[in-house]
C-alpha cells in the first residue's frame, strides 16, 4: 500500500477544510460534534438540514462514480475528506446507510432503472434509508430470516418482523431480506432482497428505548406491506449474494469515517484525563497509549484492505474489521469511565426539557459512549459469528459443527 498525498490531494484537503470550517463555524455551528454513538437522537431537524446542505454543495457520496452523482474521488481523497470531516467536528450523518450501504448495493447489483430512481435522492440527502436484516431469531445468522414475501400479482406482500433497525423511525426507505422460497436448501438460496417504502399501510415502527434513554433502534413489523416487483435487487431468490455485497460495503470506505469519530472520542478522553489529573497515573497513561496504537492499527489495516479491494469484493483481511473495532471501542468506553472516576456515576442535572431523556437529567457524552459501546460486540454480527467468519472464510477452516437433527 502506498498512501502518499500529492499536491493535488493537498489542494483538495485545503478545499474540504475551508468549506467545513466555514459551515460548522457559521450557520451549522449548533450541530458540530453531535449525533455520535448514544447521541443519535440529537438535533434531528438541524442535522437533516445539514444533510441537505451537504448534498446541495456536492459533499455527499464523495467516493461514488461521477455517473451516479458522486465526486469520483480517489481513495486518497476519500481519506482526506473523512479526516477533515472528523477534524471539523462534522455531526453524525443521517444519510450514512443510504450513502454507504444502499447506494453502493444498488450501483453494484441493481438495474439501470433502479439506479435512476434511487441514487439521486441519496446524493441530494432527500431520502433516508434503513437496513432490514436482523430479526428476533435471526440476528447474526441472516440465513435464518423468517420474514416472508408472498407473490401478489406482479408484486409481493411482506409479513414478518425486523429488529434493531437503526433510524427506521426517521427513514423513508428500507432494504429488506425476506424469504421467498421456504423449501430452499440450503436456506440462504430462498432469500430475496427488496427495496421498500416505510411510509405505507402494513408497516408499524416501534422505537426501542435503550439504556441511554434514547431510541436509535426500532422494531419494524410488516403485515402485508407491499414491495414492488421492480424493486427486487439482483433477482428473486438471489438475495443472499446481494446481502453479502452490502455487508462488504459496510466493511469498506465508510469505516474510515467511523474511525475518525473514534479519534475524536479518544481526544475527549485524553482531555478529561488532563483536566482531572489522571493523566499522571501510569496505568491510565499506558491505556491511553494502547488505545492510540490500536486506533492506528485499525486505520492502516482499513487502508490496506481498501487499496486491495476490487469493487464490492474485499480481500480476506477485511474479515477482521468488525471484530477488531468493536472490541477496541468497547474498551474505550470502559477507559472513559475509569478516567472520570466517581464523576462517571453522576449525570448532568437541570438540563433543558428538549434535551431530557430521564427525570430532569442528561447523560454526558462519555457516559453515552460507555453505555452505547456495550452493544458494539453484538450488533452487525456478534463476536462469535465474526470469529466463525474469519475461521471458515478467511482461513479455510472446517465449518462449525451443526447439531444433529432431532429424532
Amino acid at each position: 500500500m502506498d498512501l502518499k498525498f500529492s499536491d493535488e490531494d493537498e489542494a483538495f484537503r485545503a478545499e474540504a477544510r475551508g468549506w467545513l470550517t466555514a459551515q460548522l463555524n457559521g450557520e451549522f455551528s449548533g450541530v458540530r460534534g453531535r449525533g455520535g454513538p448514544g447521541d443519535e437522537h440529537a438535533l434531528f431537524e438541524e442535522r437533516r438540514a445539514w444533510e441537505l446542505h451537504l448534498g446541495a454543495n456536492g459533499w455527499t457520496c464523495v467516493g461514488w462514480p461521477t455517473e451516479f452523482g458522486g465526486r469520483g474521488l480517489s481513495l486518497h481523497q476519500q481519506v482526506i475528506w473523512y479526516e477533515e470531516y472528523a477534524r471539523a467536528g462534522g455531526p453524525g450523518r443521517l444519510g450514512h446507510i443510504g450513502e454507504g450501504l444502499a447506494g453502493p448495493t444498488i450501483m453494484a447489483f441493481g438495474n439501470s432503472e433502479q439506479q435512476e430512481r434511487f441514487l439521486p435522492g441519496i446524493v441530494a440527502g432527500t431520502t433516508l434509508w434503513a437496513q432490514g436484516y436482523s430479526e428476533p431469531n435471526a440476528g447474526s445468522d441472516l440465513a435464518n430470516v423468517s420474514t416472508r414475501a408472498e407473490p401478489d400479482g406482479d408484486d409481493w406482500l411482506i409479513t414478518g418482523q425486523k429488529v434493531w433497525t437503526s433510524l427506521a423511525h426517521w427513514s423513508d426507505w428500507v432494504f429488506v431480506l425476506a424469504r421467498t422460497d421456504r423449501e430452499a436448501t440450503p436456506k440462504h438460496r430462498g432469500i430475496t432482497y427488496f427495496l421498500m417504502p416505510l411510509r405505507q399501510d402494513g408497516v408499524e415502527i416501534r422505537p426501542i428505548r435503550q439504556v441511554t434513554g434514547t431510541s436509535e433502534f426500532n422494531e419494524v413489523f410488516f403485515e402485508g406491506a407491499r414491495a414492488l416487483a421492480v424493486d427486487v435487487v439482483g433477482g428473486v431468490n438471489n438475495g443472499w449474494k446481494v446481502a453479502m455485497g452490502t455487508l462488504a460495503f459496510e466493511r469498506g470506505a465508510s469505516t474510515l469515517g467511523q474511525q475518525l469519530s473514534f479519534r475524536n472520542e479518544l481526544d475527549t478522553i485524553v482531555a478529561a484525563a488532563r483536566a482531572n489529573g489522571r493523566i499522571d497515573d501510569p496505568m491510565i497513561r499506558q491505556r491511553l497509549a494502547d488505545a492510540h496504537a490500536g486506533l492506528e492499527v485499525m486505520r492502516w489495516n482499513t487502508l490496506r484492505v481498501l487499496s486491495k479491494a476490487e469493487g464490492a469484493d474485499l480481500p480476506r483481511e477485511a474479515m477482521i474489521t468488525k471484530l477488531y473495532w468493536s472490541n477496541w471501542h468497547r474498551d474505550l468506553g470502559e477507559l472513559a469511565m475509569d478516567v472520570l472516576g466517581m464523576e462517571a456515576l453522576l449525570a448532568e442535572q437541570d438540563v433543558a426539557p428538549e434535551d431530557r431523556h430521564g427525570e430532569g437529567y442528561e447523560l454526558t457524552a462519555l457516559q453515552r459512549l460507555f453505555l452505547f459501546t456495550r452493544s458494539d460486540t453484538i450488533y452487525a454480527g456478534s463476536n462469535e459469528i465474526q470469529r466463525n467468519i474469519i475461521g471458515e472464510r478467511a482461513l479455510g477452516l472446517p465449518p462449525e459443527p451443526k447439531p444433529a437433527p432431532k429424532g
